[in-house]
């Protein structure tokens, strides 16, 4: 059975290293698809990459906490994410994480694996 979207999402998010975070755009291109970031953000928000997904480690390409609507309270995320070991300031535009310090720098071994996790995933 081939992997819709929506479960390779699922996939990709619950690699993201504890004490890291990964853009929209980063798990759109590591799903095959760079230009539906949007899309990642509706399946987390919809809850259609699963339950168990770690939707808090994922931020916009700013760094910018941008996903509130999909937790139950505003500051959620923020919370979730320092308890994760993120470290998470106020600025004008929101609750940011500092990318390069906190970003996950996926390697080519880690596309690779993830690329092989979706095959063992399409054969179950």
């Amino acid at each position: 059975m081939e992997l819709d979207f929506y479960q390779k999402i699922g996939i990709v998010c619950r690699r993201i290293p504890s004490g890291k975070v990964a853009t929209y755009g980063q798990i759109a291109l590591l799903c095959g698809k760079p230009k539906n970031s949007r899309q990642v953000g509706y399946g987390l928000k919809m809850g259609l990459a699963g339950g168990d997904v770690p939707a808090f480690r994922v931020v916009n390409s700013k760094g910018i906490l941008s996903g509130a609507f999909h937790f139950e309270t505003y500051d959620l995320q923020k919370i979730l994410l320092t308890e994760d070991g993120v470290e998470v300031i106020w600025t004008p535009e929101g609750f940011r994480v500092d990318l390069k310090r906190f970003g996950w720098k996926n390697t080519m071994e880690d596309a690779l694996a993830i690329e092989e996790e979706f095959k063992r995933a399409e054969k179950e």
